[in-house]
């Protein structure tokens, strides 16, 4: 055997629960190859057609009609360009073909949505706003009436959706909202009053997913729960504050809408009486695909027009392509569109077979596009120089446009804590089932003897991706090697920290980080197998840079072990007392050094 596949310490075990998503079963060191190799492509040939006869027209129309300056500029959207947009069935993407809309699956929507978001991120914002989250919850959760009501005016885009859960007293912490609905006496509909904060698309749409406080029984006892409703800005008391003047997106419509003494009929409630917080959350999980896929549009667009300006520029006497630091760049955001586009559409592809919860796959997505992003943005401001800072390019554009990706649909920091919190639950719950078990081993025998084979078995065979291509063999070898680390690190930390993991948010951002870099490494080794097995014209490149980029990843999660095993050797608990310090008054401490 490979010296390099024994495993060190503890192994980790396979998780007995076939029904975990790829991503939760990381978090027991496991690597399922089955579920994605081959590369996730559930497209069917009608499907492939379908955006094959899309793509192209979109792109022409992106080309022709899209001003970018002038959107730009503090103008909204022309309301003859939305018309247009929805004149080619773009506000009805995921919406099935009996209501109208196109029935494309996430793969196919992705696809679609990357496109625009590499013309206008404004017209991206507008677009997803209105399926990604503005309407999903009426595909997920709505009844049959609902939908038929609802769906082919929102296909056809007679009508456009907002989603409206944040408030001024509730960013991340939706359960902390304030606007309330109370159910009329008669039991035919709810008085709804409050106010909602940063709704894309709040100035002009019209039906609206709100979500607010009502009381519910619950053992005898009236407690408030959230509940999710379908109003309509006509049924009255539904106002939109002026648009909000923002960093970037400024051709989409931000505004406030506030809700005073709206009739919502009682039919509108949207899933359960109290159940509104487990809509928004399968919302906005089962959208963060799409703000990915946006991501890599821009970034590979951004990556094009620098390229062409760098092969032309002139600098001391060389191209300025030819520069290694600028060469450097370019590499390092190859590297990471390749790992975002390669985790965007692995996820889309798992999420379109269905059957499990790939919560944690989406919001890795978007963590690792959004500030893959953010990156390429600033990469290629600086690779343009002066020129980059101007308006009349679009590089300072999409810096600002691209900031806010890292906030919309959940901050990067709270899907970190998401990402490592909802991963652990699984070992967590066997480690407790386990502890539980010796207490008793007679009573238990068959459980621990299930578990001591289990335990046997890794020591002897040790897992492999094996349907990797050979010329990926190394980087598969390294995903093998550090899931196993990881797996072993997390049931420590459990054995460790128990439920008091929670409140250790440094350590838990590294076993986020862990985590997605595993299923950025495990996306793009899937990706290029398949490439150089069906020897795709790129299939070399790709192979390579699944090669870096594990090579480099692998470095990263090593890095981030060492400082977990550390514990308070690794600086976290100074990085505390210095934040203290700051806090506790209010400003920055040091003493000027000038006449300080």
């Amino acid at each position: 055997m490979d010296d390099r596949r024994k495993p060190n310490k503890e192994p980790a075990r396979k998780p007995e629960d076939n029904e975990l998503s790829f991503a939760r079963q990381l978090f027991f060191g496991s690597v399922e190859d089955d579920e994605v190799f081959p590369y996730p492509d559930e497209l069917g040939d009608e499907e492939r057609e379908t955006l094959a006869a899309l793509l192209d027209p979109l792109d022409r129309f992106l080309r022709e009609r899209i001003d970018e300056s002038d959107i730009n500029h503090d103008k909204l959207l022309d309301p003859d360009l939305l018309e247009e947009l929805k004149q080619m069935g773009l506000f009805g993407l995921i919406i099935p073909t009996e209501y109208d809309g196109l029935g494309l699956s996430n793969t196919g929507y992705a696809r679609l949505f990357e496109r625009i978001a590499a013309t206008s991120a404004s017209i991206a914002v507008t677009v997803g706003a209105h399926q990604s989250i503005g309407l999903k919850g009426i595909l997920l959760f709505g009844t049959d009436e609902q939908k038929q009501r609802y769906l082919p005016d929102l296909a056809l885009g007679d009508k456009v959706a907002a989603f409206c859960l944040t408030e001024p007293s509730s960013g991340s912490d939706a359960a902390s909202i304030r606007t309330r609905a109370v159910l009329s006496e008669d039991g035919e509909h709810w008085l709804l009053n409050g106010g909602k904060l940063w709704i894309t698309n709040g100035g002009f749409a019209e039906v609206l997913t709100v979500f607010a406080q009502t009381p519910v029984e619950i053992d005898g006892k009236l407690q408030d729960r959230i509940t999710a409703f379908i109003v309509e800005r006509g049924f009255g008391g539904v106002e939109s504050g002026p648009e909000e003047h923002k960093l970037g997106l400024k051709g989409s419509s931000t505004t406030a809408i506030h809700f005073e003494d709206c009739k919502v009929p009682a039919v509108n409630v949207l899933g359960e009486v109290g159940g509104g917080f487990k809509v928004a959350m399968t919302i906005l999980n089962n959208g963060r695909f799409g703000l990915a896929a946006g991501c890599v549009g821009g970034a590979k667009r951004l990556i094009r027009d620098a390229a062409a300006y760098a092969n032309e520029r002139d600098q001391f006497s060389k191209k300025l392509s030819e520069f290694g630091l600028i060469k450097k760049k370019f590499a390092i955001m190859a590297l990471n569109v390749y790992a975002a586009e390669s985790m965007t559409y692995m996820t889309c592809g798992l999420m379109d077979r269905g059957g499990r919860d790939y919560s944690i796959e989406a919001a890795m997505s978007k963590v690792f596009a959004s500030e893959m992003m953010w990156t390429v943005a600033n990469e290629c401001l600086q690779i343009m120089g002066g020129l980059g800072y101007s308006r009349e390019y679009a590089f300072e554009r999409f810096v600002r446009d691209s900031r806010i990706n890292m906030i919309f649909e959940g901050t990067n920091e709270i899907l970190r804590l998401f990402i490592a919190l909802s991963g652990i639950q699984a070992p967590g719950k066997h480690l407790r089932e386990l502890a539980s078990a010796l207490k008793d081993p007679l009573e238990n025998y068959s459980l621990l003897l299930t578990e001591l084979v289990s335990r046997v078995r890794d020591r002897v065979i040790t897992e492999d991706l094996d349907r990797a291509h050979p010329k990926l063999k190394r980087a598969a070898v390294l995903i093998e090697d550090q899931a196993d680390a990881f797996g072993q690190v997390i049931e420590r930390l459990l054995r460790h920290h128990g439920k008091s993991i929670i409140d250790e948010q440094m350590l838990v951002e590294r076993l986020a980080d862990v985590a997605i870099e595993l299923y950025a490494m495990v996306a793009v080794v899937s990706r290029a197998t398949r490439a150089l097995e069906q020897s795709r014209p790129a299939a070399s490149h790709e192979a390579q840079l699944a090669s870096v980029f594990c090579q480099r990843a692998n470095r990263r999660i090593r890095r981030r072990l060492r400082a977990i095993e550390q514990g308070r050797k690794n600086g976290d608990v100074q990085l505390r007392e210095i934040a203290d310090a700051v806090l506790g008054n209010g400003a920055y401490l040091p003493t000027h050094p000038v006449l300080g």
